[in-house]
C-alpha cells in the first residue's frame, strides 16, 4: 500500500515478467502475484511480454523506499517456488544494477524472500479449508 499507483501498476507487470523468466508461470507464482493485486486493490491483468519494457518498468520507481518494497516483493515472488533459476538470477541483478543495490543488499533481500515465501506457504497451510 506504500506503493504510487504507477508503481503498484509497474510492479504487477514487473512480478509477472520475473516470475515468467524461468518458463513456466507456475501455480503457485500466480497466487502470490494474485495476492499482490489483492493487497494493491487493483485487477490483475495478464500481460504480453512482447511488449513489457524492463527499463521503463523500472524507472517508476524513484525512491529508495519504493524500490526497497519492489524488490522484497520480487524475491517473495522468485523463491517462492524453490527454482531461483538462472534467468531469475540475470534480471534481479539487472534491477539490482538500475537501483543501485550492493550484492550484499541483494544477498540480504533475498534470505528476506526465502523467510517470506516460507511463511506464505505456512499461511496457506493454516488458513485452507
Amino acid at each position: 500500500m506504500k506503493l504510487k499507483t504507477e508503481e503498484k501498476f509497474a510492479f504487477l507487470q514487473l512480478a509477472q515478467y520475473v516470475a515468467k523468466q524461468d518458463g513456466e508461470y507456475g501455480l503457485k507464482e500466480r497466487e502470490v502475484v494474485e495476492e499482490y493485486c489483492t493487497e494493491m486493490g487493483i485487477d490483475n491483468m495478464e500481460m504480453n511480454l512482447d511488449q513489457f519494457v524492463l527499463e521503463e518498468s523500472l524507472s517508476v520507481f524513484r525512491t529508495p523506499q519504493s524500490r526497497k518494497i519492489a524488490i522484497l516483493g520480487l524475491m517473495v515472488l522468485v523463491h517462492i517456488d524453490d527454482k531461483f533459476g538462472i534467468n531469475e538470477h540475470k534480471i534481479m541483478d539487472k534491477i539490482a544494477q538500475t537501483f543501485n543495490f550492493s550484492e550484499q543488499e541483494m544477498h540480504l533481500f533475498s534470505m528476506w524472500g526465502k523467510a517470506g515465501s516460507a511463511l506464505y506457504e505456512q499461511a496457506l497451510v493454516f488458513t485452507t479449508v
